[in-house]
């Protein structure tokens, strides 16, 4: 059982209360850390909290805490981890770690020196569809894959500081980018790296100093392209969406948006219908269990079983170190107009990867390139030679099925 310390009484720290106590149970929030004291009150009376303050270090350092959970603006990050490792309080945190890779690498390098457990909360990294997405790939079935992509889009965030530029590190690139780059790098490879960045960002609508709309590619070292598009501006809801395409196959990922659950109503006694719906009249698309389709439960396990057992989860500090450094980079792009290379101190994946080929022989002579039967009904081949590289055509006799 863990005995967790909230930092953070907001959106994502009632979102995470809700799901702690509601997947394994025996795990319960027991203290709240809020910057303002009518917040703390407020959830700890709504989560039976016993232990509720205003001061970061002493719920930090309660004896009863044996796990604490960051649920605070970004700019307060890594103040806690390192007030968590000064107590050698078990830590997880949500994304993205730092504002920059530079301060996620301190993060993680405290919590290793310290010898505690950190646990990134990647939670799109742990929805169902993702995690069978994922062992799909694993096993083979897309074959080598040559691009993965991740969409993130809504009408913005909840709370004030997400707008601030020095409170947030930036905008919905840092608050979306960061999901998307980890789900892009769990399909391709999380041990191929990141090389360089193409990236455009702009603010479109919003009246702040950070973008609001951006799209880039992310280059890896054996060839693979990742993509992100990412967007405060988008109306309609959230929209969150992924794309892995390999040698043999394709997958299609859409988590929220359309998920086969549409509701007509006038609205007449409606109220929440999902996170980030616009509207509770009209056509809507709730979602089963919020809560369990983000990913929230399978995290939440993964994390405390992994600490238990003494073992990483699958999403660490690294990941979250690594996700920074894409992420410094695409900025570094949408500032200059140019590829930026990812700058990556600490690396602890392959090296010396080289750009993979996969070639089909179809005789000695020729590489196949696409094999099809067409409209007419011809039973189509396209080759290549493989001494003058010209391009040919062969057609094949049609075969028709056995009668019995």
């Amino acid at each position: 059982m863990q005995q967790i310390a909230m930092l953070g009484g907001g959106f994502i720290g009632r979102f995470y209360a809700e799901s702690l106590h509601g997947q394994r149970s025996r795990d319960r929030v027991i203290a709240i850390y809020a910057r303002r004291e009518e917040t703390a009150q407020k959830f700890a009376a709504d989560y039976g909290c016993a232990i509720w303050s205003t001061d970061m270090e002493a719920v930090i350092a309660h004896p009863d805490v044996t796990m604490v959970c960051i649920a605070l603006p970004n700019n307060l990050h890594a103040a806690a981890v390192l007030l968590c490792a000064k107590h050698k309080k078990n830590v997880v945190c949500t994304k993205p770690l730092g504002r920059t890779a530079d301060e996620a690498l301190h993060m993680m390098q405290a919590v290793e020196e310290a010898g505690i457990f950190g646990g990134y909360l990647e939670d799109l990294c742990y929805s169902p569809k993702f995690l069978k997405a994922l062992e799909s790939v694993k096993s083979g079935a897309l074959g080598r894959i040559l691009w993965a992509k991740s969409r993130e889009a809504h009408p913005g965030p909840h709370s004030n500081w997400f707008w601030d530029k020095e409170q947030a590190g930036g905008g919905c690139m840092l608050d979306l980018g960061c999901h998307c780059v980890e789900i892009a790098r769990s399909f391709i490879g999380k041990d191929v790296r990141p090389v360089e960045v193409m990236c455009w960002a702009a603010t479109q609508v919003k009246p702040i100093d950070a973008e609001d709309h951006a799209i880039a590619l992310v280059k890896y070292e054996n060839g693979a392209i990742g993509q992100f598009e990412v967007s405060w501006v988008f109306r309609g809801g959230m929209d969150l969406r992924d794309e892995v395409m390999g040698t043999e196959g394709t997958i299609w990922i859409n988590n929220f948006l359309r998920t086969g659950f549409e509701m007509y109503t006038s609205g007449k006694g409606a109220d929440y219908v999902a996170e980030k719906a616009e509207s509770n009249s009209g056509w809507l698309f709730p979602v089963g269990d919020e809560v369990n389709d983000l990913g929230y439960n399978h995290m939440f396990t993964d994390m405390f079983k992994s600490c238990e057992e003494g073992r990483q989860p699958a999403e660490t500090f690294y990941d979250g170190y690594v996700v920074n450094a894409v992420l410094d980079a695409a900025y570094h792009s949408a500032e200059s107009k140019q590829w930026e290379q990812v700058n990556l101190p600490v690396w602890r994946g392959k090296e010396g990867l080289s750009q993979e080929k996969t070639l089909t022989d179809y005789d000695a002579d020729h590489y196949l390139i696409k094999e099809e039967i067409t409209h007419d009904g011809r039973h189509k081949l396209i080759l290549k030679d493989k001494v003058s590289g010209k391009i040919v055509e062969k057609d094949l006799p049609l075969t028709k099925p056995e009668t019995t």
